[in-house]
């Protein structure tokens, strides 16, 4: 069953970030309200009007999140984490876990823009999304400085934040004129919307010790 938890998760210290059926313990972005171009669809938590990008209420530092999500053709998309609120908007202050269709044709793609990347800094390591229409299932582990991004089961990222190679790296992307990036240890989880239709459900978070 979707948006639920065996008797084992509850066990082991998950909890729902989306019930299925309200958009409780959410909120817009630097907003009080949830945007309504946000609306549960289905099942699903979905951006199906212009809005804005959402937010938890609740912050969490060192965690694991599970969400499956389902994107339109050509569409784009992103999960934040660590998100912050003191810039004017959430990619200024939050590393994303990228969500695309790889086919994506508005603009041409890096790697590092593709699927299961960490936008704009490490390129998955191949891709493994399913068709577009499908449900695809992020896993997203974040302890410390260390961070994997799994895709439908496939390790195609990891990296260490802070480390002379990620310092390098965000000196030559576009982060680099933003110092408050990625420098927070504990924020909010963030779903972006970049315009196109995108749904999210299974949305499942532990924190870790």
């Amino acid at each position: 069953m979707t948006n639920t938890l065996t008797a084992k998760e509850k066990a082991d210290g998950w909890r729902l970030l989306f019930d299925g059926r309200t958009t409780a313990g959410w909120r817009g972005f630097r907003q009080q309200q949830m945007p309504a171009g946000w609306r549960v669809v289905d099942g699903a938590l979905s951006r199906v009007a212009a809005a804005t990008d959402i937010v938890t209420n609740d912050e969490f530092g060192d965690f694991e999140l599970t969400v499956d999500w389902n994107l339109a053709s050509n569409g784009n998309s992103g999960i934040f984490y660590r998100v912050t609120e003191d810039d004017d908007v959430m990619w200024h202050t939050a590393p994303e876990y990228q969500i695309i269709d790889n086919a994506y044709n508005k603009e041409p793609l890096k790697p590092a823009q593709l699927a299961g990347a960490n936008y704009d800094l490490d390129p998955p390591s191949r891709d493994a999304t399913r068709p577009i229409g499908s449900w695809n299932a992020t896993r997203l582990v974040v302890r410390g400085p260390h961070v994997e991004h799994w895709l439908n089961g496939v390790k195609v990222v990891e990296y260490e934040l802070w480390s002379a190679g990620w310092e390098r790296r965000v000196r030559e992307s576009k982060f680099k004129d933003f110092p408050r990036y990625a420098s927070a240890r504990r924020g909010r989880i963030g779903l972006q919307d970049h315009g196109d239709r995108v749904a999210f459900r299974n949305m499942k978070i532990r924190e870790l010790k």
